[in-house]
């Protein structure tokens, strides 16, 4: 990124999310206790997300509108978002044939909003992990058909770690069509030790269930059957960067563990890349260190209220010098979305 006062329009948010205004109707048959609708809310540029006859959350028209979108964009000096579905709408949990009709609704929308402002937006898909045939099946066509980037994933699907080999194949199609994963916390190991409103879900689950996702392809030597596999980390991949140290002791002083990891897992954390949403400069100087200046880019969660809306200002806080601030601007992020 060169200097001048149009320079942040080559900056990158790597997480963004996007609900549309309105979902796939359930097909026959479906389940439909789990099928999310959305409804009107009070206000008129607002809509309740309504699963299983609850209002999981209410959203603005952010969400959808891409000229509140990039008007916001611009006020925040962001010059891309790239956009992936609200995590919940991921729907694991439904059967797969029924989870594949609404990652497809989804997906076709998301082409559709970045299509008509090429320069401003770009997508990552949903597939339906819990069905590994039709999870490829969705790749192929977010790849052949839609030209998307990659994908965003959950960090669990229902309960089971990401490492697990059962999920190789859909790595190995990502790898072999060039698609980049984004990993998003989903309903976080351990909220049963929480204490206070759900919402502590978001402040202090999603760090701990990311950073397990993240060990979890580590220690599954996921990058060692798939290197050259680009994934990446929401909220600054979590606790890894604290827990890597006591991982790599471990590694290097435990034989079961040693003989269990082909490659030392501080090597493999600095292949894998993360997003800067921990809400702290020193923090992003840390992410920095453990995880290598090439590796961290900008992210968000526009446009929720647990949003950084000032990613560009925490960034220049650090003082980086310019061609650091280049690659955490955006050239990381471009290298991970291979654009």
């Amino acid at each position: 990124m060169s200097g001048g006062g149009q320079a942040w329009r080559r900056s990158v948010d790597v997480h963004t999310h996007f609900v549309p205004e309105t979902l796939a109707a359930m097909p026959p048959g479906g389940p439909s206790r789990m099928w999310p609708t959305m409804a009107p809310a009070e206000c008129a540029c607002h809509r309740h997300v309504m699963i299983d006859g609850k209002n999981y959350r209410t959203v603005t028209d952010q969400c959808w509108d891409a000229g509140k979108r990039t008007a916001d964009m611009d006020a925040m000096r962001i010059g891309m978002q790239v956009i992936s579905p609200m995590p919940e709408l991921l729907s694991y949990w439904m059967p797969g044939a029924a989870c594949a009709v609404l990652h497809r609704d989804l997906n076709e929308q998301m082409a559709r909003l970045a299509a008509g402002h090429p320069d401003r937006f770009l997508a990552l898909g949903a597939v339906p992990m819990q069905d590994m045939d039709r999870a490829v099946e969705e790749l192929e066509y977010i790849a052949g058909t839609l030209g998307f980037p990659g994908v965003e994933i959950g960090s669990n699907v229902n309960g089971e770690p990401l490492g697990l080999p059962k999920f190789q194949p859909f790595f190995a199609a990502a790898e072999r069509l060039g698609l980049c994963v984004f990993v998003h916390a989903i309903r976080p190991a351990g909220a049963d030790r929480l204490v206070g409103p759900a919402s502590l879900q978001q402040a202090l689950g999603f760090p701990s269930e990311i950073g397990l996702a993240a060990a979890s392809i580590i220690t599954g030597n996921v990058l060692e059957r798939h290197p050259r596999l680009r994934i990446a980390f929401s909220h600054g991949g979590g606790t890894l960067a604290m827990l890597l140290p006591r991982l790599e002791n471990a590694w290097q002083r435990a034989a079961e563990i040693k003989e269990s990891m082909q490659t030392s897992p501080t090597l493999q954390a600095r292949r894998m890349f993360y997003d800067d949403l921990v809400y702290d400069a020193p923090t992003i100087g840390l992410l920095l260190e453990r995880f290598g200046s090439a590796q961290v880019m900008i992210g968000t969660d526009y446009p929720f209220r647990v949003m950084d809306r000032e990613p560009v200002e925490r960034l220049e806080s650090l003082g980086l010098d310019q061609a650091l601030r280049d690659a955490v601007y955006g050239e990381n992020a471009r290298r991970f979305l291979a654009r």
